[in-house]
């Protein structure tokens, strides 16, 4: 092998072009920001390839080959990096440690399985969820590397279905009694299948896994099979590159990068079956300069998500995700299509996602906290969206994250959050200063909804360019300073196309919605005020407002 050749560098400047977001006419919005993200650097690595075939793997679907790639990965560190290959074939492994300056490469074709048997994943001390906690060791992992990929157009295949629990209302009865058929066990409710006893036992401790003093690792032993590993964690590292393999069928998240820095995800495909608990596509946690860029992603929960720590944890590391462009990436079924939250307590700013489409998620744009969380999220900019049959809301702010899916399932009853003002605290989350343009829905549950804290309105949203056809139109509460701008809603139920609670300081701006609409306005409570009408044609509708809940008609005033 050749150590002293190397690849050439690979290196590109991310520079925003965003032409063509004009300000608002009330100057209260700032021009999109042009050429605002640092460089991000593509790792550099040897040409020296080091094929996991010499180092024993075998391709047959039995061998496991956990030692023979852990070998060639660590021998192509040691040796000052380079390739590691993965052959076209059916690899059989368990848990994979990257090392600095290697590429894991996988040939079309390959397909990296992991191994079923629970025993041969330890438990470690990790992060799930934004808190410490002891989980299953991931089946690739890293921390503290410098310059790694995993590259090529193979399969990464967590076989998650051996570790995750299923509800009974996310199957259909044959899919249902043939799960049950497997093996496992059903709660005594019967209605959610695990894979064992231990693993439904675990269902069964409150924050099961998280590190409470005096405890070791030992001492989760018994609810071993409920800590379900996350498929790819790459903690504390830098210079990193995720390049068109597809990665499935997660224990729990699929990637997960944490507490990284310079990370290019490139032409990836991130996949889970629907029903996939926990299954998220792309958690970046408390990282910092990231480009995401013409990615799919079809999984269980959140597609495109950003996260920053857990409440008090997340407020220590005091780590925000920031310096982020996602741009010309696709999700199909998620919770989310692209989301924050709710795990946000280090905060998120300079957030930029542009040409992106969302095709049956769950929720288009979703922003999503709840009180003991703290952490701000702010300079957000979003443009040019599409977004097609979002079961629930099209854009989502909203304050009262209750960890429940965002769709209720079929006879699922939820009752609204009790509206009580508390104290401000480092515990109380905020949301501001986000900017979203040139959106198109067609089809969703409700098209625009905003609820903030009575302490903590929501506030500094902009909205411009907005057409979206759904059942219901524009919600808030407790928001303040929100801008609409020539936003259409198409809406079934019109009464009323905008529904506004305790909300104030808010301008529409070329609003428009559904000739004959039965009413165009409903303003409740008294704290509502300041909201602003103008080149709208209000007369459009069979009726223009209504007041109550204490609401003045001074609230109101349209020019």
């Amino acid at each position: 092998m050749n150590n002293t050749h190397k690849l050439k560098a690979a290196i590109f400047a991310v520079v925003l072009q965003f032409t063509g977001f004009q300000s608002f006419s009330q100057s209260d919005s700032p021009s999109w920001p042009i050429s605002v993200l640092p460089t991000v650097e593509r790792p550099v690595f040897k040409a020296d390839t080091f094929n996991i075939v010499k180092y024993g793997a075998v391709s047959d679907g039995l061998t496991l080959n956990t030692r023979s790639i852990n070998q060639a990965i660590d021998a192509c560190s040691k040796n000052g990096g380079g390739v590691v290959l993965v052959p076209t074939g059916l690899w059989s492994t368990g848990p994979v440690e990257l090392k600095s300056n290697v590429n894991l490469h996988l040939q079309g074709g390959a397909v990296l399985s992991f191994t079923r048997d629970m025993s041969q994943y330890k438990l470690v001390e990790t992060n799930w969820e934004g808190l410490a906690a002891v989980r299953n060791q991931s089946p690739i992992s890293g921390t503290g590397l410098n310059n790694v990929a995993i590259t090529g157009k193979g399969v990464v295949d967590g076989n998650g279905d051996a570790w995750r629990m299923v509800k009974k209302e996310k199957l259909t009865a044959n899919q249902w009694e043939k799960l049950v058929a497997s093996g496992g066990v059903v709660d005594q409710k019967g209605r959610i299948w695990y894979p064992s006893e231990g693993s439904l036992k675990g269902s069964q401790v409150k924050n099961a896994g998280v590190i409470a003093p005096g405890k070791t690792v030992k001492d989760y032993e018994d609810i071993k099979d409920f800590l379900r590993p996350n498929l790819l964690v790459i903690s504390q590292s830098k210079n990193i590159l995720l390049e068109g393999v597809t990665f499935q069928n997660s224990p729990a998240w699929n990637v997960h990068p944490l507490m990284c820095e310079n990370i290019t995800i490139s032409n990836i495909v991130v996949r889970n079956p629907w029903y996939g608990q926990n299954g998220d596509g792309l958690d970046l946690e408390s990282c910092k300069n990231v480009v995401v860029e013409n990615s799919v992603f079809d999984v269980g929960d959140d597609g495109i998500c950003i996260k920053s720590g857990r409440d008090e944890q997340g407020r220590k590391r005091a780590m925000p995700t920031e310096n982020v462009l996602v741009k010309n990436c696709t999700v199909y079924h998620a919770h989310g299509g692209f989301v924050v939250g709710s795990e946000m307590s280090g905060g998120a700013k300079n957030l930029f996602v542009t040409d992106c489409t969302f095709i049956g998620t769950d929720i288009g744009l979703r922003f999503k906290t709840t009180r003991g969380r703290g952490g701000v999220v702010e300079k957000v900019y979003i443009k040019n969206i599409t977004m097609k049959d979002i079961p629930g809301d099209a854009i989502l702010f909203d304050m009262y994250y209750a960890a429940v899916d965002p769709v209720p399932l079929k006879g699922e009853a939820r009752e609204l959050p009790k509206v009580v003002v508390l104290p401000v605290t480092e515990e109380t989350p905020q949301f501001k200063d986000i900017h979203v343009k040139n959106v198109v829905c067609d089809g969703a549950e409700r098209g625009i909804f905003v609820r903030g804290l009575p302490e903590m309105n929501i506030h500094d949203i902009y909205l411009e360019d907005v057409t979206i056809q759904a059942d219901k139109g524009i919600q808030t509460q407790d928001a303040k300073s929100i801008f609409f701008k020539n936003v259409n809603v198409i809406v079934k139920d019109s009464k009323p196309v905008v529904d506004i609670v305790n909300s104030s300081a808010m301008t529409f701006d070329g609003l428009r919605y559904n000739e004959g609409a039965e009413l165009l306005f409903q303003i409740k409570g008294d704290k509502s005020s300041g909201i602003t009408v103008q080149n709208s044609n209000l007369k459009s509708a069979k009726n223009s407002v209504e007041f109550s809940y204490g609401a003045s008609k001074k609230a109101l005033k349209i020019k």
